[in-house]
């Protein structure tokens, strides 16, 4: 058995945070049954590029789930839904707030058909607040929040991140650990509970250590000054001779060590009193002496924390990567079969690699919903 066997999740959400938490406890024996638009559905169906009739997105995000579509501004549409409702574990939604409750599905209304049921709302910024319902994408939270001005490029400017932090990281990881924890309690309560999943807040977690330099009074971090944005020539990228990078961490003293003798970098800039920016110039000239090739055989099999910074092709095809089978499970296509997201959920807790396949819109018929 997988830990979530018997677990019914009703997903009202569309596009990342929400579908990538159900896709998650889908993966540990959730039966996930998605509410969508009809005609339309999940705006992240029409995405591009297309695989077959829906985005690869999607696909990749909704596999092994089922569809129902139903248009909950119907008069009727509450009480089609209340014999699955009073069956669910968990329900959950990514509308801003006040929408479910306009609908009739707020966590009050369904408290009083459900009290078991585990109520998840992810927001940007949450249910209550100044910014509660003010419109944002990912870009926008962690502007918001400090962390894209702790980046900054060549020309001072911060960087565009090619990750969707505040979407996963802020959004859906929370709301599964969250859930799994609301589970937990029903189990010794017998009650459900509504759980308010901001992704602005939750950025922060990743922030403590600005935090605390900023609250003890040690001062505010600044982009390209500290530890971990540049200030430091232990942890920094650096150019190699053919154009590519290093990404070079050797903070402590013994990879230090290790990384300025194979680089032979001149010893009076390895002091530890020397200055930083004469030590980041000097590191600077020795790695773009050679090519990122010569250093990964140059570093190979020694401790020094140095990475060449891969393309996401080269990183999929690493030997590391295929002996961990991370792309071993799959899911069907209209063309085929395609590698499955790998989600963070440990083998243990998984049934061995399947070939789920991403739902059509509206193509279940649930023998307890009146569609």
């Amino acid at each position: 058995m997988r830990p979530l066997d018997g677990i019914l999740v009703v997903d009202f959400s569309t596009l990342l945070p929400g579908p990538l938490a159900s896709l998650i406890l889908a993966e540990a024996g959730a039966r996930v049954v998605k509410i969508e638009r009809p005609g339309r559905g999940d705006e992240m169906r029409a995405y591009a590029p297309k695989l077959g009739e829906d985005s690869v997105n999607f696909v990749l995000l909704n596999r092994g789930k089922q569809s129902i579509a139903l248009d909950l501004k119907a008069p009727d549409a509450l009480e089609r839904l209340k014999p699955l409702l009073a069956r669910a574990d968990v329900v959950l939604e990514q509308f801003r707030p006040g929408v479910m409750d306009r609908l009739g599905l707020g966590y009050e209304a369904l408290r009083r058909i459900n009290p078991k049921l585990i109520y998840c709302s992810i927001t940007g910024w949450g249910q209550t607040g100044p910014k509660a319902h003010v419109a944002a994408h990912d870009l926008n939270y962690m502007a918001e929040t400090g962390v894209l001005g702790l980046s900054a490029g060549a020309d001072g400017a911060p960087v565009l991140p090619p990750v969707l932090a505040a979407d996963v990281a802020g959004g859906t990881l929370p709301a599964v650990l969250n859930i799994l924890l609301a589970l937990r309690q029903r189990d010794q309560t017998g009650l459900g509970c509504h759980l308010d999943v901001a992704m602005g807040d939750n950025l922060f977690t990743f922030l403590y250590w600005g935090l605390g330099n900023g609250f003890s009074g040690a001062g505010w971090p600044q982009p390209g000054n500290e530890l971990v944005t540049g200030g430091s020539p232990r942890y920094r990228i650096y150019a190699t001779k053919d154009g590519r990078y290093v990404a070079a961490a050797p903070l402590e003293d013994k990879f230090w060590e290790n990384f300025t003798r194979i680089i032979a970098l001149p010893e009076p800039l390895r002091a530890p009193d020397a200055p930083a920016d004469a030590v980041i110039a000097g590191i600077s000239e020795r790695l773009a002496s050679r090519t990122a090739a010569e250093w990964q055989a140059a570093f190979e099999g020694q401790d020094v924390c140095c990475s060449i910074v891969a393309s996401l092709e080269e990183a999929v095809n690493d030997p590391h990567i295929a002996a961990r089978r991370l792309f071993a499970h799959t899911l069907k296509t209209e063309t085929g079969e395609l590698p499955a997201l790998p989600v963070p959920v440990a083998p243990a807790f998984r049934a061995e690699p399947a070939r789920a396949r991403a739902p059509k819109l509206g193509e279940t018929t649930d023998p307890y919903l009146a569609i």
